[in-house]
């Protein structure tokens, strides 16, 4: 996640090292081998550490975050730390072991599709109609014609997906970020963007479509599965980070802000201040 975000870190990355494979030409064997995994560790090193670098100035564009509960919210994160180690980890780790690449496409794209009124619901919320009824149209064809959602069939029709939740409104709506927050089981937020599980929960079709015994191994299966697809940041996370909280917080911030300008934040001159344009719709965070 947090690397497909910055896909110039990517590209840098592999240009370095087919610019470096490029020297060892004359090598052969288990030398070379063994000089292209150390020239991918360097690069992957100094990659984090640029990216390390751009979060802490990319901090600054977002201002000092409102973290006055930091010593509750480090204990709540090494709670949800140690919780992530001894289950959720092991469990990902496991599913993706055994579970084929395909499997694990369909799996991701069921519990995309049963969440996605989510996004349909704070598409109109948020004025945005014309993409509201491309949403439902997506949504309709996915859970029919792709079966439940298993295949997106809507992406090759044209019809792309979009990540928009209540948080995502509030902001829209002229809604601050407030202060920022660690909860239990679910990692960061703010003062803004918990009401939003609220509202994801009300319109999890999950909560509705299955009853009794099925629900909890259903649900803890989309708990793993989303783990898995973000065991790469986590590993990423741990790689680089020299203060794994202030990592994730000002990760999570600048995911936020990028989805509520829909993907094209205001440019920062660093000579002048920080361009305070809305998002569309409303007021910067």
């Amino acid at each position: 996640m947090i690397v497909n975000e910055n896909p110039w870190v990517a590209a840098y990355a592999g240009k370095t090292l087919g610019v470096l494979r490029g020297t060892l030409g004359s090598q052969t064997g288990e030398a070379m081998r063994t000089d292209v995994h150390r020239l991918k560790h360097s690069a992957g090193l100094f990659c984090g550490a640029v990216l390390c670098a751009l979060l802490a100035g990319c901090a600054g564009m977002l201002g000092k975050p409102a973290d006055p509960w930091e010593e509750d919210n480090r204990a709540i994160f090494r709670f949800n730390d140690r919780l992530d180690k001894a289950l959720f980890e092991p469990a990902a780790k496991a599913y993706v072991r055994v579970m084929p690449r395909p499997v694990r496409t369909g799996v991701s794209n069921f519990y995309d599709n049963i969440t996605y009124l989510d996004t349909v619901l704070n598409d109109f919320l948020q004025g945005k109609g014309r993409q509201g009824i491309a949403d439902t149209g997506r949504f309709l064809i996915n859970s029919t014609v792709g079966i439940l959602g298993i295949f997106d069939v809507a992406t090759r029709m044209g019809l792309d997906e979009h990540d928009e939740d209540f948080g995502q409104t509030l902001a829209v709506w002229g809604s601050r970020e407030g202060n920022y927050l660690i909860l239990p089981l679910l990692g960061p937020s703010t003062e803004r963007d918990a009401p939003g599980w609220v509202v994801s929960s009300v319109t999890n079709v999950l909560a509705y479509a299955v009853e009794g015994s099925a629900l909890l191994p259903l649900s803890l299966l989309g708990v793993i599965d989303a783990r898995a697809r973000a065991r790469g940041a986590f590993e990423f996370a741990d790689r680089t980070a020299l203060d794994r909280y202030t990592f994730i917080r000002e990760a999570y911030r600048q995911r936020r802000t990028y989805l509520i300008y829909d993907g094209s934040p205001p440019l920062v001159d660093f000579f002048e201040d920080i361009d305070e344009s809305p998002p569309p719709g409303g007021v910067p965070p």
